[in-house]
């Protein structure tokens, strides 16, 4: 037995060499031999990067980095262990701010990684972010960037006039000239977007302040034919006007249902009196671009686009050098309402947003989420999940704010802060889209949800709290009619 442990002993000395010389071609082949459970950057950590980075860390992104290839990855690892771990909150990357542990969790669009996700960037940057067997690796993701529009190429293109915001210019807000709509007649909107395009160049951001790159923080539009006398910049909004989703720097396109798009009616203008715009620390030359798409001529949507106003824009108190304040704000929904989307909007000193829906002795919080004033997020639900409000039932949002000097986006946390439209004041809104609903669109919906998700009477639903209850015979007999009429020839 010695005679055969010394042979074995002889062999694996012999074989030693070999071995450290196949490993040193494997590094210098840029191929880390993977150990059981590493973590590497081109079996786990690219297919993230891919999936929920590389829309705006790319080449030409809006993003002050690409994170591509593992050679653009490699230095910034530690920095993007720090960055995808510091919860829904500002800072954290990508730009996601829902809280998972509370509310509804289907939206569409949504980038956020997992816990598991989370931990295995940690893990690779703790070990070295090692590169792994380049087999491993992805095929490259293909960007269409021949328009860059997130809508597809849009059908109507409307740009503003240029503003010039100087280096070192404070805070403006105002309003801009309209600009005329070249559509000679109604068409019903199924996707909006609108980007500000500037001069600014796309290796560099000029200064670390709200929204980086851009000038514009905001844009509150609608668009309105505009009658005889009405081109200066003094006729207010009408009930002619289609108000839209408000233009914010961060904000992802607006795609509508088909039931619920919205009426671009003909020779119309854009119209705005709340402009937003704050220097990034270069002299920048900017427009906005709106893109519109279309529906098919002579569609008619199914729901009526909610007028709710839910927010405080008067009664603003925050007081100096505190943090964990509170702003509350109050709607009663008063027809059957469907919520397609939650948008906070606050400033500097905001943190954090919740919505809640009360109906009778019921309290559901349908989403809590953080607020970042330099990338500000809309959340889009999940057709299944978009709560269905039933009549007579309250909304209310909770903003948590911090007017302290742990803020750092506060230039002075010494100031008492109210209601205004500049960053050093504030706004306090949730500017979903909403559509109202008939009653017998209210059942109907619900009937669907009820069907498509398997509910019981013992199921808990958040955010339709009459979901798991069947209609009542009236409303089944309507049904039940219309349902005769569409099956007649």
């Amino acid at each position: 037995m010695r005679r055969i442990g010394l042979r074995r002993a002889v062999g694996m000395a012999a074989a030693v060499p070999a071995l450290l010389v196949a490993l040193a071609a494997a590094v210098q082949a840029g191929q880390q031999p993977a150990s059981s459970g590493e973590v590497t950057f081109t079996k786990d950590i690219a297919p993230i990067l891919q999936r929920s980075c590389q829309k705006c860390h790319r080449q030409d992104g809006v993003a002050p980095m690409s994170l591509v290839t593992y050679e653009e990855v490699r230095p910034w690892a530690r920095s993007i262990k720090a960055r995808t771990g510091v919860g829904p909150r500002a800072g954290v990357m990508p730009p996601w701010y829902v809280e998972k542990n509370i509310g509804i969790q289907k939206f569409k669009n949504d980038p956020s990684l997992s816990d598991e996700e989370i931990a295995k960037i940690a893990k690779w940057a703790d070990s070295g972010a090692p590169r792994g067997n380049p087999a491993d690796l992805p095929a490259p993701k293909v960007w269409d960037d021949s328009g860059k529009w997130a809508i597809g190429t849009p059908d109507l293109i409307v740009k503003t006039t240029d503003v010039v915001v100087k280096a070192n210019n404070p805070d403006w807000w105002g309003e801009i000239p309209r600009v005329k709509i070249p559509l000679d007649e109604d068409r019903y909107v199924t996707a909006v977007e609108v980007k500000e395009v500037n001069d600014v160049p796309s290796a560099g951001n000029g200064r670390a302040t709200v929204g980086g790159r851009y000038v514009f923080h905001h844009m509150i539009w609608a668009t309105r034919q505009l009658g005889e006398g009405e081109q200066g910049t003094d006729a207010a909004f009408d009930d002619g006007s289609t108000g839209w989703p408000v233009h914010e720097v961060g904000r992802e396109a607006d795609f509508f249902d088909l039931d619920s798009a919205r009426l671009l009616r003909a020779n119309s203008s854009i119209i705005s009196d709340s402009v937003h715009l704050h220097s990034n620390g270069r002299d920048t030359k900017a427009h906005l671009e709106i893109g519109f798409k279309f529906a098919p001529k002579g569609f008619q949507p199914k729901y009526k686009r909610s007028l709710i106003a839910l927010g405080n824009g008067v009664d603003i108190d925050i007081r100096a050098m505190e943090k964990e304040q509170q702003l509350h704000a109050y709607a009663v929904v008063n027809e059957p309402t469907k919520i397609l989307s939650f948008e906070p909007h606050l400033h500097a000193p905001g943190m954090r947003m919740c919505l809640e829906l009360i109906w009778g002795y019921n309290i559901q919080t349908l989403n809590c989420v953080g607020y970042d004033h330099n990338w500000v997020r809309g959340y889009n639900y999940d057709d299944d999940h978009a709560p269905l409000i039933p009549k007579g039932a309250i909304l209310h949002i909770i903003g948590y704010m911090d007017n302290s000097p742990s803020n750092k986006n506060i230039p002075d946390p010494r100031n008492w802060q109210g209601s205004g439209n500049r960053s050093v004041a504030n706004m306090f809104i949730d500017l979903g889209n909403r559509v109202t609903l008939s009653e017998e669109q209210f059942q109907e919906d619900m009937a669907k949800r009820r069907e498509r998700l398997k509910l019981t009477r013992n199921s808990v639903v958040l955010g339709c709290p009459l979901c798991t209850l069947s209609a009542s015979p009236q409303v089944q007999r309507t049904q039940q009619q219309q349902q005769q009429q569409n099956q007649q020839p």
